[in-house]
């Protein structure tokens, strides 16, 4: 165990869970830009990843506090400048209604996605074990728990 220096009697398993994912994370950091990289864009960070793919989902313009609060990121300025990059490569577009921007895939950008996606299939989705997918779900639900969690102790910690 990474944090035993953390280890609780009441929750050893919170320890094991966290440094489980601190790892899960860089992995699926790493994999995401290079995955994206190999889909034809090879300078983008994971927030650049992760932006293109929630700007593309479900085909409606997002503004920037919606993006923020539903990855939840607590920085905006990181987000915004993300998506400046994003614009400037061409992936993204900018519309100004009124006051508010709103964010959507360029064509380009929705082409890099739909490669991502099948450099996904090849490399992670056709590797996936049956019995493992049936447990993504029940993990994706307990992740979502856990987030949470963490965002109320993060606000009970604020207060100290």
């Amino acid at each position: 165990m990474s944090s035993s220096h953390l280890v609780s009697p009441k929750s050893v398993e919170l320890s094991e869970f966290e440094f489980g994912l601190i790892v899960a994370w860089n992995a699926f950091s790493r994999w995401a830009v290079r995955c994206m990289a190999a889909a034809g864009c090879p300078d983008l960070t994971i927030t650049d990843v992760l932006l293109m793919h929630h700007v593309s989902h479900r085909a409606r313009n997002k503004k920037l506090a919606d993006i923020c609060f539903v990855l939840n990121y607590e920085d905006t300025h990181v987000v915004a400048y993300s998506l400046k990059k994003l614009v400037a490569a061409g992936l993204v577009r900018a519309d100004k209604q009124g006051k508010e921007v709103f964010y959507s895939p360029t064509p380009e950008g929705e082409a890099f996605v739909q490669q991502y996606r099948a450099v996904r299939e090849e490399c992670l989705v056709k590797s996936l074990d049956t019995e493992l997918n049936a447990d993504i779900g029940e993990l994706a639900r307990l992740l979502r728990t856990m987030s949470g969690m963490y965002d109320q102790a993060a606000r009970a910690a604020t207060s100290l």
